[in-house]
């Protein structure tokens, strides 16, 4: 798979067979579109290619919107990648971008810079300034720019909009396996190991405090979950907090620490890869720290209960 950054640079597509979208979190919906793109590409004997944007368009057009993201850029092009897609052009948002008009759009932008053969996309896309442009648009200069137009079946179109909403509630509230099976795959953040206060350490308990790489990406909600963690191409199992330390401290700071099983290695700047399976409890202020250890002794043991059901 080869990735371009720079719509000015791009090689000569055969046959180019295109879609276009955001595909934040590149879920079960997303890929069923991505498979088809291949398999069409495959058909006319072309070229599969996706065209994305950085950052998230509603980031721009919506400011007043909060989102948070799903997959981070290099997480969705590695997933990407797996599909079989061979060419991802990923193209700033900009501001000068979302000022073209619906036909500049695609005169200067999809006909000059990829040529298509095929689009490939859904009835309710829209594009260029003010989001005028739409299916029957493209539909129309069709003849004129000779490309072939196939429209993605409304039903599938609202299945992959409708994950890609609810798999970010999922997350924000903590309903992590609902999550999961709308992805296809444990939720996963990635993050820089931390210094914290060592309190875990005196109990028994000693905690990698992560640091998101992206601070766009949804952080699950406040509790404590069962985890599996990624360092160095293993993968270790463990529990996570999410919340504010109430027990110990009355500093309102989000924090999320790891507790990784059988682990005893000195990862302070090390990268970490979180994937979360199940909330199992929400956040609690204990009367002590002795009760608090209490509580993440049987923290653990619903862990690993949870742990074994899965291996």
């Amino acid at each position: 798979m080869a990735i371009y950054y720079d719509i000015e640079q791009l090689p000569s597509f055969k046959n180019a067979v295109l879609t276009i979208g955001t595909f934040d979190g590149v879920h079960k919906g997303h890929k069923t579109i991505l498979k088809e793109v291949v398999t069409h590409a495959a058909n006319v004997k072309g070229e599969s290619v996706l065209i994305t944007f950085e950052p998230h368009p509603r980031k721009l057009l919506f400011p007043e919107q909060p989102m948070g993201i799903i997959t981070p850029l290099t997480d969705k092009l590695e997933l990407v990648s797996e599909t079989g897609i061979q060419h991802i052009i990923v193209v700033p948002f900009t501001k000068e971008f979302a000022a073209l008009s619906a036909h500049q759009y695609i005169e200067t932008f999809l006909v000059n810079h990829f040529h298509p053969h095929t689009i490939i996309i859904g009835y309710d896309h829209r594009f260029g300034q003010d989001r005028k442009g739409d299916i029957r648009l493209l539909e129309n200069y069709a003849t004129e720019y000779q490309y072939e137009l196939i429209e993605i079946p409304a039903q599938l179109i609202q299945e992959a909009t409708v994950s890609s909403t609810k798999i970010r509630n999922a997350i924000a509230t903590g309903r992590l396996e609902e999550a999961s099976d709308m992805l296809g795959r444990p939720y996963n953040l990635k993050g820089k190991v931390v210094h914290g206060n060592r309190l875990g350490r005196t109990i028994g308990y000693p905690t990698a405090n992560i640091q998101p790489d992206d601070i766009n990406q949804i952080i699950p909600a406040v509790g404590v979950y069962v985890i599996q963690a990624k360092h160095n191409g293993i993968t270790y199992n463990g529990m996570l907090s999410i919340g504010y330390n109430p027990t110990v401290t009355n500093k309102r700071v989000l924090r999320i620490e790891a507790n990784l099983f059988d682990f005893d290695q000195d990862i302070y700047d090390h990268n970490l890869e979180i994937l979360f399976l199940k909330k199992i409890r929400e956040e609690v202020k204990f009367s002590s720290v002795e009760a608090l250890k209490d509580q993440l002794h049987k923290d653990k043991v619903e862990s690993l209960k949870l742990l074994l059901s899965r291996s």
